[in-house]
């Protein structure tokens, strides 16, 4: 699991009002830079800095962030060192427990979109898991600011089709800066965002 770095907490600075809710489905987040960006298991440094996404959450819409981070806790063992420095920055934890064929995360995930339909606010959700399609397609609408955090090249191809019904979708690396180094990715840069140096 990605180690978080340690900062003050993203709540009690934050405007009151209209929330974000973020919802961090960190195995998939993990196993996504492991597998197809760096083709290895992530060294600590390599690994998303989760303060900045929480940071990044705040900035995008301008509004108080509940970051929720999903944990599998199947195997009846927490991360504490982790689970202690996310709760230091903010995050609420949430460790799901299930049977062996059950995607503990992904149900946990999606039984939370389904609640936040009836619910005011906006989501930003961080994954690349088409399982959770069909919730992200019902909250889209009635104003509601809906939003994907990932890689842009490893997301289900199917939410881009979502991209004219309202859904945004934003660079984990480049949007968030959620990176202290360079990933290894080959991907379509859009010109405006092009850095030479970045490459030099």
């Amino acid at each position: 699991m990605s180690q978080p770095n340690a900062a003050a907490p993203s709540q009690g600075y934050l405007p009151a009002g209209r929330k974000t809710y973020l919802l961090v489905d960190g195995e998939n987040i993990d196993a996504t830079l492991g597998m197809n960006v760096l083709g290895r298991r992530p060294n600590p440094d390599e690994r998303p800095r989760w303060d900045r996404v929480t940071a990044f959450a705040h900035k995008v819409w301008g509004q108080d962030v509940v970051p929720l981070f999903f944990l599998n806790a199947s195997s009846g063992q927490m991360p504490m060192p982790f689970v202690q420095a996310l709760l230091a920055m903010g995050y609420r934890p949430i460790p799901l427990a299930g049977s062996s064929t059950e995607k503990v995360v992904d149900i946990g995930i999606q039984r939370t979109l389904d609640a936040l339909a009836d619910r005011d606010g906006d989501v930003l959700l961080a994954s690349h898991d088409g399982d959770f399609l069909p919730q992200i397609e019902a909250l889209l609408g009635d104003g509601r600011r809906v939003g994907l955090l990932a890689f842009r090249e490893f997301v289900n191809a199917r939410f881009a089709e979502l991209g004219g019904r309202g859904l945004e979708t934003f660079d984990l690396e480049g949007d968030a800066d959620a990176f202290t180094t360079l990933l290894p990715r080959v991907r379509i840069i859009p010109l405006e965002e092009f850095d030479p140096l970045r490459y030099l």
